[in-house]
């Protein structure tokens, strides 16, 4: 006698849940699909996963929130991470904090209790939901990162003899020149075959007020830009200052720093972890347990009949699991000298890939930025030396703080290849010719270059190939799953360097693998129906 549907069906939400009797009732039209299709983790079923094995491999973002996910839907996973720590790039140094580099090179963080540096990922932006939801989710405290300020610097040694300029004027002075250019181009008829006579007037309206311009249309400063002398009670009168001159300010490329928060992912508002950006992995691990192996280096990864054998060090004990899947959340830069059996495309796409080499050279100070300047958050720009100096959204109105003085990218640099001390001597240099005579102030620097940390070896992949064709054929590769192994990271994202890359990479391949692991129970009940 043959199998009805309505049996069929019922073998199926047997093997696979409810998830699985769903899917295929839609597949077989019975159920209409909506326009939502179940693409987000919230539509998978817990008890999908059960008796499952992942083996996840890394215990940065992209791995601790594969297994976080994959433990609700039921999967049985082992993280293994290199390091004492989870977080890979999330990392915050603070008292007592060791940096050892690959060079040899060893510090140790002595800043005040309560002070810290986010050595790596350092702001979260509002465009980034999921990272943002995992916080609240883990219950994670967030304060507003102030990542610019008008009140901040920059600064050029070709321009205004080196001085630095206050954002808001060089901001608000160039608008004010561009404004009055385009003033006079509509005035003297230059655009009449773009505008109507009623669209030139509107122009012309409009500039006066963004400019601002005075009544013959000149720029001649505002208030947008500062004062000479501020406002103040009685017979002060405010004075505002000279606009800065226009040639300058375009020679000199200022603008290219004056829009730095006009990127995408720089916009306000932004937010940061209370306490340090690795509040971030540690509830992810609190929550995970001793599903997170620490000290436990990947050597090898193999492929079996049934998944996959992943070998590791622990204590120094030769170890293995064999498991069905394996989510590899390791950089590329390490799987490219761990033995592995991966298909030739995959390991052409490993081999090819280059990793930028970001640094960071952070001191303790007197907050002389807020005390001295009336500077709260924010970045500074030089043209020359360590850029940008990152000041501090934590602590705010304190006695002492940590400022950020050189993030940058030392690949074929001259600055790349100085010994630390004359790094340190360069980061000086940079906040000296910002705010004169302060540079003696800094005290207890640590570097951390990405290149030379340990399990990294780079801080974001730059490119994928050896040109842009290459490059974007590795990564469709690399975003598919070879065998039994799925690839997990910023890196195989469009959101490279973010933390929302890793997670949504992860969410991905967890939607992979469920699809991949309920077909194979699909298969397995067609099998027993036919049989039976």
């Amino acid at each position: 006698m043959g199998m009805t549907r309505r049996d069929f069906l019922m073998r199926v939400g047997q093997a696979g849940g409810y998830s699985a009797a769903f899917i295929t009732m839609q597949s077989m039209g019975l159920m209409p699909i909506p326009e939502s299709a179940a693409s987000t983790l919230s539509m998978m079923q817990p008890g999908s996963g059960n008796g499952v094995k992942v083996a996840v491999l890394g215990g940065g973002i992209a791995g601790l929130v594969a297994a976080y996910e994959m433990g609700k839907l039921g999967y049985n996973c082992t993280v293994l991470e290199a390091r004492e720590r989870p977080g890979g790039r999330v990392w915050t140094v603070r008292k007592g904090s060791e940096i050892s580099l690959t060079d040899g090179t060893k510090q140790t963080c002595d800043f005040e209790e309560g002070n810290y540096q986010n050595a790596g990922a350092a702001r979260l932006p509002s465009i980034h939901p999921t990272i943002l939801g995992y916080c609240k989710e883990l219950g994670v405290d967030l304060q507003v990162e102030v990542n610019t300020s008008r009140s901040s610097f920059l600064q050029n040694d070709k321009a205004f003899g080196g001085k630095a300029v206050v954002q808001r004027q060089a901001i608000n002075d160039t608008r004010g020149h561009v404004s009055e250019l385009l003033a006079k181009s509509v005035q003297g008829g230059a655009l009449d075959q773009q505008l109507s006579k009623e669209d030139r007037q509107r122009m012309l309206d409009f500039l006066r007020f963004y400019g601002p311009l005075d009544s013959s249309g000149a720029y001649k400063g505002s208030d947008r830009a500062g004062y000479a002398v501020t406002p103040g009670a009685g017979d002060q009168v405010g004075v505002l200052s000279q606009p800065l001159d226009m040639r300058t300010l375009l020679d000199e490329q200022f603008w290219y720093d004056m829009l730095f928060e006009e990127n995408f992912d720089m916009q306000a508002t932004m937010f940061q972890p209370v306490g340090g950006m690795d509040r971030i992995p540690y509830a992810f691990a609190k929550k995970l347990g001793d599903v997170v192996q620490y000290n436990a280096p990947v050597k090898e990864i193999r492929k079996t009949a049934k998944g996959v054998r992943i070998v590791y060090q622990q204590g120094g004990v030769s170890k293995s699991i064999d498991a069905d899947y394996c989510v590899c959340a390791m950089p590329l830069t390490i799987l490219r000298t761990t033995p592995n059996d991966f298909s030739a495309p995959y390991k052409k796409v490993i081999e090819e890939s280059k990793y930028g080499a970001a640094y960071k050279i952070a001191w303790e100070s007197r907050r002389f930025w807020e005390q001295d300047y009336n500077l709260y958050g924010g970045l500074s720009f030089l043209n020359e030396g360590c850029s940008p100096v990152w000041y501090p959204s934590a602590g705010i109105f304190s006695e002492r703080g940590v400022v950020l003085s050189g993030y940058g990218n030392e690949t074929g640099s001259d600055f790349g290849r100085l010994p630390m001390q004359e790094k340190f001597a360069e980061s000086r240099k940079s906040i000296e010719r910002l705010h004169p005579g302060h540079g003696k102030e800094l005290e207890k620097p640590i570097y951390i270059g990405w290149s030379k940390v340990p399990y990294n070896l780079g801080s974001w992949v730059r490119i994928y190939g050896r040109d842009s064709a290459s490059s974007k054929a590795n990564y469709e590769t690399l975003i598919q799953p070879d065998g039994p192994v799925y690839f997990v990271g910023d890196h195989v994202s469009h959101i490279v360097g973010w933390q929302e890359g890793a997670a949504l990479s992860s969410h991905r391949a967890i939607k992979m693998i469920g699809e991949k692991v309920k077909s194979a129970r699909l298969g397995s009940t067609k099998r027993e129906a036919a049989a039976g």
